[in-house]
């Protein structure tokens, strides 16, 4: 049964919409947590050092935590998976251009694929700078998640890869939201108005929250 509901595209869609709702709560819960920042070091360290506590005396010191990351992993695996297998599917089904041209599709629509392409690039970077510190800049301090935030956003490269990424993820939510809505049945005629605003009101803040913290570093709100 597994394998006929992955084998279809509907199959394909259900996962990459599961998959992408589970990554989307998980962001909402990171960026609140980033905006911690804006607290102090103290605050902000204290958030981190909870993060790898949570569950005690029940769950062992950062068994939630890795918890967390297995579900991460494999729905992004699943997403990305499901993302790549319904693309090549697409691209088979219709091997010659279109006699008369497609309408014209929304900006985030048409830059679906390579904006994931790039959030999956940011998140190696991302790992590699802030959680193992490999391509950390300003010498990486595991327990000062809070100077090594400041030390990323204090050059200009880190910044623009910021930047960059989460407005990509801006873009893919505001689409990938309401295709969600769409293949998991919650969309209707009556509904689609109320589901695009709540796509383009969190693309938005998830974007405007995100992208806050550099910016407070880059100011000196946050130093």
């Amino acid at each position: 049964m597994a394998r006929t509901v992955w084998g279809s595209t509907v199959g394909k869609k259900t996962v990459m919409a599961v998959s992408g709702l589970i990554m989307l709560l998980y962001l909402v819960v990171h960026m609140i947590g980033n905006l911690k920042i804006f607290f102090g070091a103290g605050e902000f360290n204290h958030y981190a050092h909870w993060l790898r506590t949570v569950g005690e005396p029940f769950m062992h010191y950062e068994w939630t935590l890795w918890l967390v990351r297995a579900v991460l992993v494999v729905a992004v695996v699943a997403h990305a998976v499901s993302a790549y297998q319904l693309s090549r599917r697409d691209i088979r089904a219709r091997p010659s251009k279109y006699v008369h041209a497609r309408p014209r599709a929304s900006y985030a629509t048409r830059t679906m694929r390579w904006g994931g392409i790039i959030l999956a690039l940011f998140i190696v970077w991302h790992i590699l700078d802030l959680t193992t510190g490999t391509v950390h800049s300003g010498g990486f301090q595991p327990a000062h998640p809070y100077q090594n935030v400041v030390d990323t956003f204090s050059t200009w490269y880190g910044n623009v890869i910021y930047i960059v990424a989460m407005l990509a993820l801006g873009l893919h939510i505001r689409h990938g939201f309401w295709s969600a809505a769409q293949t998991l049945g919650v969309g209707s005629r009556t509904r689609d108005r109320a589901l695009k605003t709540a796509a383009n009101v969190l693309a938005l803040l998830l974007t405007a929250g995100f992208i806050a913290v550099p910016v407070g570093v880059m100011t000196g709100v946050v130093s």
